[in-house]
């Protein structure tokens, strides 16, 4: 017989449970737009994919603001550097076939090279490890000139030095993916593009950056002191493996459930991507908490559970492709502005209501009668309005005044300066939830005192109490 306390957890976590009626659809919906609004940018597009199924898609605001027309599921967004996962995975699949050595010089295929660059291997350009510089001040009228091969661009790479060995050290390069796609542009015999397109990504609404060339583009915007306004023209050509692809949100979603499939590269290719790469010393390679792989950025998600992921920035542009590998599910996140944010936890909460539910969360019920907020920002004290109801679809919502502290983590800008957070329940109401703010979504967990804390606001720690 369960004793009452028991008994009374028994009983709560059954309302919950039957109060908790948002579909999964209904709170990534719901996430999409408070993040598209809180952080000001235009428009947005995502998409789940999981085990071969689409399981969600979503858009929210305008992909023309000027003309006020809407992001659907058909728009495209600039991918940025996701675009390097599409370079990467195309050299492993030359791999795999056996056309491409990836530790031999990229000069034996691309002999117009200067001798420096003629030395270093695609396993040092995947990996950041070539020694090339990222963009430098000689690059200001870079995008200039539109491009017909992956092979052309090599021009920019002219009299280019340089900054460390090959091997020796993690730089990360985006003139690196030009140099790379050429490499496998050559090893393939055939044009970067249409080997993408027949190939890598065959079928799928996934190519060449073309905005204000296509219909179904989004325009890409800048922010500015009157609000977002059109970015200025450029050709992403000079490096499409590196920043110069596009793509509808199903689409990359899609792309990586292909690639969870084995349906890209074969599963011990793919496998081999997802492994660690090394530098010359023998120790992996990577920068803040992600090991770099074979074109892929490797890292473990609040739970634990490895994760596979690349995200971009680029004028007009912020973007994410996550994977789990275990559970094979694809997530994709795309906008059309450039503004700071924490994509890749943006895109795992994004994801949760589809995912498994975590154990062991407190449950915690709408809190309705809430009325204020207390607590600590790293050691300093916070505190602030709060108000919660349910919606219509049974969502637990809830809005949080900003204090002065916080505001000084989540405005750093581009994007607009907000002045207050939204929370939406995920899971037991509030058990966990995601914290709306303009960098993106933090992971917001009940404890088993009753207080709150968040994790995802730009490395601090926030924890909280609400108060009635």
């Amino acid at each position: 017989m369960l004793k009452p306390a028991a008994l009374a957890v028994l009983c709560l976590t059954t309302a919950l449970a039957a109060e908790a009626q948002a579909s999964p659809e209904r709170q990534a919906q719901s996430l999409l737009n408070a993040l598209r609004e809180i952080s000001g940018v235009p428009g947005m597009g995502a998409a789940i994919w999981r085990d071969g199924k689409l399981r969600w898609q979503g858009s929210s605001g305008l992909r023309d603001v000027e003309r006020r027309l809407p992001v659907q599921a058909d728009t495209r967004f600039r991918l940025a550097s996701v675009s390097k996962l599409f370079a990467a995975t195309a050299a492993a699949q030359l791999k795999g076939q056996g056309r491409f050595d990836i530790d031999k010089p990229v000069g034996l295929l691309l002999p117009e090279l200067d001798e420096a660059l003629a030395a270093v291997t695609p396993r040092h350009l995947a990996a950041h490890l070539s020694g090339l510089p990222h963009y430098e001040a000689r690059d200001a009228s870079v995008g200039a000139i539109r491009h017909t091969t992956a092979r052309e661009s090599l021009s920019y790479l002219k009299h280019r030095e340089l900054r460390s060995a090959p091997g020796s050290r993690y730089i990360y390069s985006t003139w690196g993916y030009t140099l790379l796609a050429a490499a496998v542009e050559a090893a393939a015999g055939e044009p970067y593009l249409e080997l993408l397109s027949g190939k890598v990504a065959p079928g799928l609404a996934i190519g060449p950056d073309q905005t204000g060339q296509s219909p179904t583009m989004s325009q890409a915007y800048v922010f500015s002191a009157e609000g977002p306004r059109p970015a200025p023209a450029a050709d992403f050509s000079y490096s499409w493996g590196g920043a110069g692809l596009a793509a509808t949100a199903p689409a990359l979603a899609e792309w990586g459930d292909r690639l969870l499939q084995g349906r890209v590269v074969d599963a011990v290719t793919r496998d081999w991507m997802w492994q660690p790469v090394r530098d010359n010393t023998g120790q992996p390679v990577g920068e803040r908490r992600f090991k770099m792989g074979f074109g892929w950025r490797l890292d473990v998600d609040a739970e634990g559970q490895q994760v596979v992921h690349h995200a971009g920035s680029t004028l007009g542009a912020r973007s994410v492709l996550l994977l789990w590998p275990q559970t094979r599910t694809s997530v994709s996140l795309l906008s059309n502005a450039m503004w700071t944010s924490s994509i890749e936890l943006s895109a795992e909460l994004l994801s949760a209501p589809f995912r498994a539910p975590l154990a062991g969360l407190m449950a915690a019920p709408c809190p309705v009668r809430t009325s204020r907020f207390e607590g600590e920002l790293d050691g300093t004290s916070v505190q602030g309005s709060a108000s919660f109801r349910r919606d219509a679809d049974g969502l637990c919502r809830g809005e949080l005044g900003l204090p002065a502290a916080l505001a000084k983590v989540i405005n750093p800008g581009p994007q607009p300066a907000g002045d207050k957070l939204v929370v939406i329940g995920l899971q037991g109401d509030l058990a966990r939830a995601a914290l709306v703010t303009p960098i993106g979504l933090a992971d917001w967990r009940m404890q088993v005192d009753g207080s709150v804390r968040v994790e995802g606001l730009a490395g601090r720690h926030l924890a909280l109490r609400l108060v009635e």
